[in-house]
């Protein structure tokens, strides 16, 4: 497949907020997008805010910058905002006055209401080859984090920084990987010790779609392929970005940083290319991106990282009709300005639906599971909140169903379930034991026409349904 890793330059909302995230060994997976700005039709941020919440599965959002309407407009969502503090500001950081007041002008104003949890030193720093910016880069990110602690913030943000894998000077094969001389001692090292010991995470930015040639296609892809045979390890690789991850967690092992947790910062695939590009359209787009996140999720992990999860941001949330460069730069977007999706990769909320007619009657008519539900494995079902249902009634709901005696510690503060603490979510447990404790009848999950049935299990992460 020749060098494949290295040829590329209290909000009352949400039920399902979380139903990507999946813990395997202790690792956390979930997905999250990138929210690029470069564009002249985007929507309001209130309006993404609320779609991603009420809409999609994606419950991470990474920002470029620390743009203040946007940070308002997730406060009160409990979705996790990344944000980024870009790379000619470095230098003026160094400092831990200077760094108090970023976080004073950046990040205070906007907390505890909006859920910041990362901070973003710069991106692909290391790439720039910028001296002023490579030697601060870890002074910043130390002064950054002594003004959390100081702040009493240093629990809540960790602070880390994105690179390309341009850091690596030897990639292929994956078990050969090496952070590139100079980089590994004197900037990678202090790096790694510094996140090692704030518990923060290594990010970097893998994409495929920069290393892939036509012969390579289905193998950047994730589709079947004879897969690629690492010669050291006699570990076969049947997709580029394991292959990638795994040659940075050998330059990592290496340097003696081997349990430290890895983050995909970016990663995508453009819908849109220029003229006689192969593979550079909406169906790659879309088999690239839905398979991404079913592997980063599944807990299978990568041939040298066995049974794990990868947080994971998509590149990226819109495509950014302004961005300078080819064709496909402007086009790595999962949604349209609309908020339609450019294609479909499975991020879209599954809402439970009922067929009760429109009509029915005066008095409150019991819900009915749709005529032919899909069953999942096993045929168990749930009961959840309709989409669109009153939070008032929703409310009386959880009052409801908890004071019959049933289980709803879950949904306490400190329970597996509390967050996301809305409404909606914690109504959706709360119903769900209902019909559970009561045999699963469609009946049991009338709630006055407020519930219905799924067959979508919508346990996340350590709360199960």
């Amino acid at each position: 497949m020749g060098n494949f890793v290295l040829n590329f330059a209290s909000s009352r909302r949400c039920i399902l907020l979380l139903l990507v995230s999946i813990f395997v060994q202790g690792g956390e997976g979930s997905i999250g997008v990138n929210y690029g700005t470069m564009a002249n039709d985007l929507p309001p941020p209130a309006k993404v805010a609320h779609f991603l919440l009420e809409s999609t599965i994606i419950n991470r959002v990474r920002l470029f910058d620390t743009n203040p309407d946007i940070l308002r407009a997730f406060a009160h969502t409990g979705i996790a905002v990344t944000i980024t503090i870009p790379n000619d500001q470095i230098p003026h950081l160094t400092k831990i006055r200077s760094a108090q007041q970023w976080l004073k002008t950046n990040v205070q104003p906007h907390i505890p209401a909006t859920n910041i949890v990362r901070i973003l030193v710069g991106n692909e720093v290391l790439s720039t080859t910028n001296k002023l910016f490579i030697t601060g880069l870890v002074p910043a990110m130390q002064a950054l984090h002594n003004a959390l602690i100081d702040a009493s913030w240093d629990r809540q943000i960790k602070v880390s920084t994105p690179h390309s894998l341009g850091i690596l000077s030897s990639s292929t094969p994956p078990s050969s990987g090496k952070f590139r001389q100079g980089y590994d001692i004197h900037v990678l090292k202090p790096l790694l010790t510094f996140l090692q010991s704030t518990n923060s995470p290594f990010m970097v930015n893998p994409y495929p779609y920069f290393g892939y040639s036509p012969e390579t296609l289905d193998f950047a892809l994730f589709r079947p392929n004879p897969g690629v045979l690492d010669g050291n390890t006699k570990m076969l690789y049947t997709n580029m970005l394991d292959a990638q991850l795994d040659a940075v967690f050998s330059a990592m092992k290496l340097v003696g940083f081997e349990d430290l947790e890895i983050v995909i910062a970016e990663t995508g695939w453009p819908s849109q290319g220029d003229p006689a590009q192969v593979g550079v359209d909406a169906q790659s787009a879309e088999d690239y991106n839905r398979n991404l996140v079913q592997h980063v999720t599944s807990g299978y992990g990568t041939p040298l990282m066995p049974n794990r999860t990868f947080e994971t941001f998509v590149f990226s949330l819109f495509n950014e009709n302004l961005k300078p460069g080819p064709t496909p730069e402007r086009n790595f977007g999962l949604f349209r300005p609309d908020l339609t999706p450019t294609y479909n990769i499975g991020v879209l909320r599954h809402t439970a639906s009922s067929t009760t007619p429109k009509n029915s009657g005066p008095g409150p008519v019991p819900v009915l599971a749709p005529a032919s539900p899909p069953r999942s494995h096993g045929g168990k079902l749930w009961c959840l909140p309709k989409k669109g249902a009153d939070p008032e009634a929703l409310q009386k709901n959880i009052d409801y169903v908890c004071g019959l005696g049933l289980n709803c510690g879950p949904i306490k503060q400190g329970g597996p379930c509390f967050m996301p603490n809305t409404v909606r979510a914690h109504a959706a447990y709360a119903m769900n034991v209902y019909f559970q404790a009561m045999g699963r009848k469609d009946s049991d999950c009338g709630f006055e026409q407020t519930g219905a049935v799924t067959a979508v299990d919508p346990s996340y992460g350590k709360c199960k349904y």
